[in-house]
Parts: C-alpha cells; structure tokens; sequence
C-alpha cells in the first residue's frame, strides 16, 4: 500500500477508507489471467505482486513440503493428549502442572500468530518457516529427555513459539507461489493433509507411549521435522519482500499479551470460582488490553495489522464466519464422544473407533472442495459447506437420545465434519486470494488466530450449556465413563444439554453461512472513478466504518 510521506518524515495514512480504497486500486492490477476484476474477487484492492509460481511438479512439491511440516505440529498436539496421563504419572505431577504442558503450549501458539505472520511479511518468509520448523524439532528432542516437569513445560513453549513461526506461514506460501487458477485445488490438499492429524493422532499416541514409552510421542517429531526441514530448503523459494516498514513492537506486545489472557479466560471457563485472582485479574485485564491495543494501533506510524485490511470485505466477514464453523465441528466431536461412553455405554476404546466417521469426513471434504472451487466461486462453496454443518448439527439435535442407532448418529457427523471442511477451504481460499504478498503472513496469522480462538472457546461453551441442566450435585457425571454409567434420569438431563447445545451449533453455522454469502458484493459492480470501465465493489457503510479506527484521525 502507498502512502505519503511530509518531508521525508513518517508515512501519513490517508484521513478516510475512501482514500485508502482508492490508493489500492490505483496500485492494483488485475489479477494473473483476468482481465479484470470480477465480483467473485473477495479483495478487490489488493496489489497482486507475487513472485512467479514454479510450474508443474515444482508447485506441488512446494504444497507437499509445506502439508509435511504443518502435519507434523498439528499431529503433535493430537498424540501428545492421550499420553498425558502417562507424563503426568512420570513425574508424579498434579493435575496444574499436567494442564499447563498443554495450555502453555497453546497460549504461546495463538497469541503469536499475527505476530510471527507479520515478522514474515517484513522478512523473508521462507527463513521464518523453516527456522520454526527446525526450533520445533530440537525441542521435541529435548522434550524427551526433559528432566522435570518444569522443564518439560518451558520446552513446550518454545515448540509453541516454533508452531507459531511456521503455521502462520504455511498457507502463506502456498498462495505466494501457487498460481491463482491453482488456489483451491492446492488448499484443498494442504487442509486435507492437516485433517489427518485428528484421525491418526489418538492411535498413534496411544501406540506409540505404551509401545515404546511416552517418550516416543516427541521422539517421533525429530525424523519427521528434519526431512519437512531439509525438502522445504530444497525446494520452497526464496520470495523478495517488498514490506520495508518498521515492526511495531509495542503492538505486538499488546496483542500478544491479550491474546494470552483471552485464551487463558477461556480455557478457564467453566471450571473454580470466578470470584478467586487467578481468574478474574485475567477477566478484567482481557477487555482493557484490548482497548489499549486498539488506541495504540490507531495512533501508530506503521500498525501491527494493515488498517486498509478492514476495508475488504472479505477479510472482515470471513473472519468472523471462520470461529463459528469452527465451534460447531469441535464441540459436536467433544460431545458426541461424551453421549457415546456415559450415556449409550460405550468403551473408551469403542468410542474412540466409533468417531472416527466424523474425521475421515473432515478429511476427505477439503481436496474435494479444492476441485470444486476450480469450476464454482469459492463464495458459493462455502455457503454449500456451512449448510451441510448446520443440516447435521440439527439431525444431531432433533434425533439424539439414549437409543438412537448409531448410522444416524454417524450421518450427523459426516455433515457436520464434511461441510465444515468443504467451508474451511473455501473460506481461506476467500481470504487469501489476491492478498498482496507483503501481507499475506499477518492476513494468514489473523486467520489461524480467529480459528484457534473459536476451537478454544468451544469445550468451555459445550460444558456450560451442558452443565445447565444438571443439578449442582450431579455435574460429577459430565465424564462419567462406562464403568461409572449415570442413571436414567441424569441420562435424561445429559441428553437434553447435548441436544441443546447442538441446536446453539446449528444456529451459529447458519449465521457462519449468511456472513459467507455477503460475500459476493452487488449484483452490477459500479466502476471506479479512476478507472471508469474497471469495476470494483464498494464496502458496505460498516466496513467504511471499521476502517476509520486505524485511519482515521
């Protein structure tokens, strides 16, 4: 993006969104192999200045290499949840200690997305990426010898920090080096690479800790991350980056502190007296760090997050349908595993086998949403996606009860985990496609951000929901196992939350589907002033608005 300079002092943002389109579209050309822009475009403004994309087996290696290293952060996590109680037995450690070996990790992750995005937008992307890659794989292989549990937990935050690094950039360069005509396809098979990490993940961990030992669990990362390392030298590209301007340290400290405290008050959720410090300093300080985020963002020089972002359509709706799908699908596997052990009966061993038809599902949608998105407006897949979620969330909701037979059961998550699949890769292939280069890394970080966000908050609303229609003595049972089976009419009552929570999914995917399918603009998009016979769509009045925050003076 231009922007003026005084004298040679600081750049001076334009005082209206108007400008700020304006200046965009005078930079922008159209996109490779377009004539011009169509109103299936979701950022209209964006400069397309990517480098060339290799051709033939060249990209695809570069969508293989990518898929291998982000696979392997997202199956790490996976793995590691069934052996916890194992590393919690090791140490004798209680059950804070054995918490925070998972909640550390995920609060360094999720708040430094944007962060690490944006540190690639401004140098080189290919570095960033790797070095995560190869920081994660020397503390898996530290973690494994960790001699405390202490230390155990300060090595999972840097594989934290390290998954920040190289997730935030992952779908960056794919879209970086992908031809635009190949977007979807491409997504398509990187997203359907990560579903298999929530497929094998359970099994492996489980395999592998009473196998060899948990040990094995971070043992594992070390041959994997070093061939992702050693591909991703030979065959990712070394992209020129063009973004020059100052990283604005104070936001990023503001934003990463919020961040953590916003995960750590919803991890929180549900669980002691919100009366006690430790939990509500965090709920107080949460909505004041933000407010300070925002005012310093409005008043900085360079912002941590391209203001002119605010003005896309299609990275303010996308971002707030992208939580919505994700609450839906993980809330709807979280309590499907719950109904089928404390309420049908089933073995841990069985349920586990049994929800599996929901993530062979979810990874089967994504390639093939790729391919549909080579033929149909990504828009109009998405809508299709979140439809199929809700149309399964209700079935679920409708049908749900202590004798339902299990295909209809099983139908339910196929539409629930297939459509937000076929959503999920439609919808980032909306967010990224004619992204410029020196801002795909922060579009990409506050992209992975809301999704994470949305899966953290997703457990605390099932519990809530479900424990509602408990009595206070009886919320013991919410995991309860076989062994330890409730009786008919606590059945009764867990039925009736699992069923209602589902009816709250069902509605939150249906607004997830209105806010894709504003997506597509007006149906005659007007011409420019600078450019009378290219058309362009005008954000709606709030967009206009939300953007004054970060340009307004």
């Amino acid at each position: 993006m231009n922007v003026g300079r005084t004298g040679g002092g600081p750049p001076v943002w334009p005082t209206n969104s108007n400008a700020i389109l304006e200046r965009f579209r005078q930079d922008a050309p159209s996109p490779r192999g377009s004539a011009a822009v169509t109103e299936e475009d979701p950022l209209v403004f964006a400069r397309d200045n990517r480098p060339d994309a290799p051709s033939g087996a060249g990209t695809w290696q570069i969508v293989a290499t990518v898929s291998l290293g982000t696979t392997m952060l997202v199956l790490s996590g996976t793995v590691l949840n069934i052996a916890l109680p194992l590393i919690a037995g090791h140490y004798r450690a209680g059950p804070l200690a054995a918490t925070w070996v998972v909640l550390g990790f995920m609060l360094v992750q999720t708040s430094l997305l944007v962060v690490c995005g944006r540190l690639a937008d401004r140098f080189d992307r290919r570095k960033v990426y790797l070095s995560g890659l190869a920081l994660f794989t020397l503390a898996s292989l530290a973690a494994a010898a960790a001699p405390t549990i202490e230390v155990l937990i300060v090595l999972r935050t840097l594989q934290g920090i390290a998954a920040a690094m190289a997730m935030a950039n992952g779908t960056a360069l794919i879209a970086a080096a992908v031809p635009k005509e190949r977007l979807s396809q491409s997504m398509g098979v990187y997203l359907g690479a990560l579903g298999v990490a929530p497929l094998l993940g359970p099994s492996l961990g489980g395999y592998l800790a009473d196998t060899f030992g948990w040990q094995w669990v971070f043992l594992m990362d070390v041959p994997v991350g070093l061939t992702a390392l050693v591909w991703g030298v030979y065959c990712l590209p070394r992209a020129k980056t063009s973004a020059r301007d100052p990283i604005d340290a104070v936001g990023a400290a503001l934003l990463t502190g919020w961040l953590a405290l916003l995960v750590l008050v919803v991890s929180q959720t549900g669980s002691g007296d919100w009366r006690s410090a430790p939990r509500l300093v965090p709920l107080l300080l949460c909505p004041l760090l933000f407010a300070v985020f925002v005012l310093h963002q409005r008043r900085s020089r360079s912002p941590l997050i391209d203001p002119g972002l605010f003005a896309a359509r299609a990275f303010v709706l996308g971002n707030l349908a992208a939580p919505l799908s994700a609450v839906g699908m993980v809330g709807m596997a979280f309590l499907i595993a719950l109904f089928l052990q404390n309420v049908q009966g089933m073995s841990t061993v069985e349920a586990g086998i049994a929800v599996l038809a929901g993530p062979l599902a979810g990874m089967v949608a994504p390639p093939i949403s790729g391919r549909l998105g080579a033929r149909f407006p990504p828009r109009r897949i998405a809508v299709c996606g979140t439809v199929a979620a809700a149309a399964g969330l209700a079935l679920l909701a409708t049908y749900l009860a202590e004798d339902t037979p299990y295909p209809l059961i099983a139908a339910g998550m196929v539409l629930v985990c297939a459509g937000a699949g076929v959503f999920y890769t439609a919808n980032t292939t909306l967010l990224i496609m004619g992204v410029p280069a020196e801002r795909l890394g922060v579009v990409n970080g506050v992209r992975l951000t809301v999704h994470f966000l949305g899966v953290s908050l997703s457990p605390a609303i099932c519990l809530a929901v479900v424990s509602s229609r408990l009595a206070p003595g009886d919320r013991h049972v919410l995991y309860a196992s076989a062994e330890t089976r409730p009786g008919a009419a606590v059945r009764d009552a867990l039925v009736s939350g699992y069923r209602l929570s589902f009816w709250i999914f069902a509605v939150a995917a249906l607004v997830c589907a209105f806010l894709v399918s504003r997506l597509s603009g007006p149906a005659g998009p007007t011409a420019g002033p600078d450019d009378p016979g290219r058309p362009y769509r005008r954000p709606a009045g709030g967009l206009r608005r939300a953007v004054r925050w970060g340009a307004g003076r």
